[in-house]
């Protein structure tokens, strides 16, 4: 009985000691599967928040993709299509505009909410900000956007023909070429062309045999090696550059003054705008200068841009391109701007920032010019070709990107002789965006208003300077169809100059500083002509709430 007993108490004993073990099993089992589910049920949480936050940011993405495309089929709505609101945001632009996203099985998963900012002055470019929402959450994520079309100005030279670099000359900037470049200086940004090989004429160095659409000459050793050098940045072949986008772009500015002033402004609209030559005489408008139509390329209009913004007219009836300086050569009085010896003095800009000439324009500052214009000129319901002639020094009060001048001429664009000074030490200075749509951007090699020759078929050359201390400063863009060049290696005929260090008359500035305005790669002058499609300039995240 006693070992009964014994072993029953014993069995008793243990019984007692497994019911708590299973019982703390029990509850740290239940306690762990809390943990579990809660980590899971965490987990999930955050993979749906995840989840849910990179719908709103395809949603975001979508809404930018949706006003590129806006943009690329209307180039000038900032109002997604509609009328309001009159005033823009000063900080976000014009909207809210809201957009359901529907995605490709038909279901609404959210909205995505744009805000348009016009960077102003006639540019193409545009802050998009796009915010998307999924739907029943408050998941949102916002992506801004630079949205623009790329223009003749983001290159520092653009040529629709050969162009050709010499050993001293430095491609400063983005240079391109619809044929192809020798390129035996150095260059210090992207250098392309259209053509994968082309064979160049012999007044672009070429030497009757194909060469690679850049490419330099094995015989340059200095001052860069063309057998050692990094030939990285060259790229061949690209899309060509349409020049004649250029004539579209015309028209649309001169649109654009006509729609800028009350006596003009229902011209804008009409089928046949571009061809319309009202004789009115508006602050934006500049009408032919013969009422019957005849053309001289001798008359038209000095623009004179002042440090204020505003600018000066005179009507220019000939031009003695042999005289010292702009004064006597187009017969301007000297001193201030007053009428009636000036046709206007003093105008301000429309805030479209153009001004469209049917003639040929002359332009300088006074002494330098703050603001972002674009100067037009064409005669576009003829077939003789507007030129721009800078007269004088063009300059800006500063080279920050607040100021532009853009000058586009259906001819020429040339830097007439009386420009820089007659003599002495001198930095003779251009900051601008220049292009010619049927011409070249050049210091002409021959007097345009001088007859006589030196012999058989040899007028007269221009003048030349080739001290070290006589230079030009270029700043800006060049574009051009034909030919570009700030100086020419002639002969003795004219006022060409000799130069003894090479041994060669010269006509022209034979030392020339060439600097390429980034700014304009990002903000061209107003209404500038395009080279291409709209594209996505760069894109940032902004952090937003939830």
């Amino acid at each position: 009985m006693k070992r009964f007993w014994q072993l029953n108490a014993q069995i008793k004993d243990e019984t007692g000691f497994i019911l708590p073990t299973i019982l703390s099993f029990i509850i740290a089992a239940v306690i762990l599967a809390a943990a579990v589910v809660e980590v899971i049920d965490s987990n999930l949480t955050t993979v749906n928040n995840n989840i849910q936050r990179q719908q709103a940011f395809n949603i975001a993405e979508a809404g930018i993709n949706y006003y590129l495309w806006h943009l690329s089929h209307n180039a000038t709505d900032f109002k997604d299509g509609k009328t309001t609101p009159a005033t823009p945001d000063p900080n976000l632009g014009y909207g809210p505009y809201v957009h359901n996203y529907v995605d490709s099985n038909s279901v609404n998963e959210g909205t995505f909410t744009l805000w348009i900012k016009p960077q102003g002055n006639g540019s193409t470019i545009a802050t998009v900000r796009s915010i998307g929402k999924v739907k029943g959450t408050n998941s949102i994520r916002t992506i801004d956007a630079q949205i623009g079309a790329p223009s003749f100005a983001s290159y520092a030279l653009a040529g629709d023909s050969a162009l050709w670099f010499g050993p001293d000359e430095t491609a400063a900037g983005p240079v391109h070429s619809n044929q192809g470049i020798r390129l035996d200086g150095p260059n210090t940004d992207d250098v392309t062309s259209a053509n994968a090989t082309y064979t160049p004429s012999t007044q672009v160095g070429g030497d009757g045999n194909s060469h690679p659409g850049v490419w330099c000459s094995p015989t340059v050793t200095t001052p860069v090696n063309c057998n050692t050098r990094s030939k990285a940045a060259w790229h061949y072949p690209v899309p060509t550059i349409d020049f004649n986008q250029v004539s579209t772009s015309l028209c649309s500015i001169k649109k654009t003054a006509f729609a800028a002033y009350s006596t003009t402004a229902s011209l804008a609209n009409q089928a046949n705008a571009c061809s319309q030559t009202p004789n009115t005489l508006t602050p934006y408008y500049l009408p032919q200068r013969s009422t019957n139509g005849n053309f001289s390329i001798s008359k038209g209009y000095l623009i004179q841009l002042n440090a204020n913004g505003t600018y000066d007219l005179f009507n220019v009836n000939a031009e003695n391109d042999t005289a010292a300086t702009y004064l006597s050569a187009l017969s301007v009085p000297a001193g201030n701007c007053t009428t009636p010896a000036w046709a206007a003095c003093g105008v301000a800009l429309p805030n479209a920032g153009v001004i469209f000439a049917e003639d040929n324009v002359w332009v300088r500052t006074n002494p330098k010019y703050h603001g972002r214009v674009t100067i037009a000129a064409g005669r576009l319901a003829t077939n003789n070709n507007a030129n721009i002639v800078i007269a004088d020094d063009v300059v800006y009060s500063a080279k920050d990107g607040s100021d532009a001048i853009g000058l586009i001429a259906e001819g020429d664009v040339l830097v007439a002789p009386y420009a820089p000074p007659a003599s002495g030490a001198f930095t003779f200075e251009i900051d601008g965006a220049l292009l010619s749509e049927n011409g070249n951007v050049e210091y002409p090699g021959t007097y345009r208003s001088d007859n006589q020759v030196c012999s058989y078929n040899n007028p007269h050359k221009t003048r030349g300077w080739v001290a070290s201390n006589q230079k030009l400063l270029f700043y800006g863009s060049v574009s051009t169809r034909l030919t570009w060049t700030w100086n020419w290696q002639t002969n003795s005929c004219g006022d060409s100059v000799f130069d003894n260090t090479n041994g060669l008359y010269i006509s022209g500035i034979e030392n020339t500083i060439t600097q390429y305005d980034y700014n304009l790669l990002y903000a061209p002058p107003p209404s500038y002509p395009v080279t291409s499609g709209y594209n996505i300039i760069s894109w940032r995240e902004v952090l937003t709430t939830p």
